[in-house]
């Protein structure tokens, strides 16, 4: 199942949950707005190439519209909207004032040179300008992007609209950047995970961990937990896995990638076949690749007591059945990795206000909001006896319901 049939499958579900109107379900699905551009630009060798933009506009109720732009030779229109739908969900679970976009570029950011990323960002910026705004629709980095990516939409939409650094977040520190942002999607799975485990009287230090993914999200959450005490006893990546049952040195597998670019030949542990990861014994799985990892071939050769979805959709529905079967409690992505996008909103308070904070008071309220919106989380789960997926998915869902019925959506 794909990520767009997953999504309304989720928000479908939700919906029934909360009784809404049929009518309100409806209106509630249909994207704001969808743009699509041909973006073309000269290459390095002066030839003419074009690549199709897209922007998805979701849905502006309860304030702005937020989410990633990213160059991948796959950006699908469906997979688009999945991801814009799904930012609206999740903008509602961390309770920040945004709505839910995204948007991307079918490229190969790999194929291209710098100066060609330089003027193939600038023109889909000269495309959309007018449709995004400080308080229309603020994007940020995604897969194949990053603060460069943003530094130069920032700098293109100013020349049209004025110094408006509020216009993208995922900036580089010097242009308004906020501290923090780069671990935080790592750093809100980790106090996403402390507040998981707190519900079950257990705290990080002394449990066992296996992290799929080791990029900017599943480096930073290994990181982080291997601070507090928690043994991180295999990682992988495209490269290859590592394992070792006393639990990995983090720091020195950070040194090791950074130096060979791989986790291959690490001395600190073995090498395992990255396909069996999924099914080591441990306490917490966290997944924070590719979705669609967990599916009904695998589910019931998991033997984790806890998933903590850090990537997007990385459990298929027909796995969730079988786990939940198992009794394992899985802590949704709509909430779990929602961390990026906090900080995100952190930043866009900064410049809007002029006044930027310390990483400490950044770390703090990331902490606050998490905490809280777990909390929240569960009393939904209560309130309508149910998962923490679809407790998560009610509660973005009736914030999202609840905007759009108080600003008057039939008239």
């Amino acid at each position: 199942m794909n990520a767009l049939a997953a999504t309304n499958r989720n928000f479908r579900l939700a919906s029934r949950l909360l009784g809404l109107d049929s009518k309100l379900e409806k209106s509630l699905l249909i994207p704001f707005r969808e743009i699509k551009v041909e973006c073309t630009i000269p290459k390095d060798d002066g030839t003419l190439v074009s690549y199709v933009g897209f922007r998805v506009q979701h849905d502006n109720a309860r304030g702005p519209m937020k989410g990633g732009i990213r160059y991948h030779p796959e950006v699908d229109p469906d997979e688009v909207n999945a991801l814009a739908q799904l930012m609206t969900w999740k903008t509602a679970v961390a309770d920040i004032p945004y709505g839910g976009a995204k948007g991307g570029i079918g490229c190969s950011p790999r194929d291209l040179s710098k100066s060609e990323l330089e003027r193939l960002t600038r023109v889909f910026t000269q495309k959309i300008h007018d449709l995004i705004g400080i308080h229309t629709d603020v994007p940020a980095p995604d897969m194949g992007t990053n603060a460069q990516t943003m530094a130069w939409i920032l700098d293109e939409y100013s020349k049209f609209h004025g110094h408006s650094p509020a216009v993208v977040t995922g900036k580089p520190i010097d242009l308004g950047g906020s501290l923090g942002r780069e671990a935080a999607t790592g750093r809100g799975v980790v106090y996403a995970t402390e507040a998981l485990l707190a519900e079950y009287g257990k705290s990080i230090k002394g449990l066992t961990f296996v992290i799929q993914g080791f990029g900017n999200v599943g480096s930073w959450a290994a990181r982080l937990i291997h601070e507090r005490g928690g043994k991180v006893i295999a990682v992988s990546d495209i490269t290859g896995a590592v394992t070792n049952p006393n639990g990995i040195d983090i720091p020195e597998l950070l040194k090791h990638k950074e130096a060979t670019g791989s986790l291959k030949s690490f001395s600190g542990g073995d090498s395992i076949d990255p396909n069996e990861l999924l099914a080591h014994e441990c306490d917490v799985l966290i997944p924070c690749a590719l979705g669609g990892v967990l599916n009904r071939e695998n589910a019931a050769d998991v033997k984790a007591k806890f998933i903590i979805e850090a990537a997007n959709h990385p459990t298929d529905p027909e796995a969730d059945e079988i786990l939940s079967k198992k009794g394992v409690i899985i802590l949704p992505d709509v909430y779990a990795n929602a961390g990026g996008v906090t900080v995100s909103y952190f930043e866009w308070v900064q410049n809007i206000q002029g006044f930027m904070w310390d990483e400490e008071k950044v770390n703090q309220e990331l902490k606050r909001y998490m905490t809280q919106a777990f909390h929240n989380i569960k009393n939904m789960c209560q309130s309508h006896n149910c998962n923490l997926r679809m407790g998560a998915f009610t509660l973005g869902v009736n914030r999202v319901a609840r905007a759009t019925i108080l600003r008057g959506w039939e008239a």
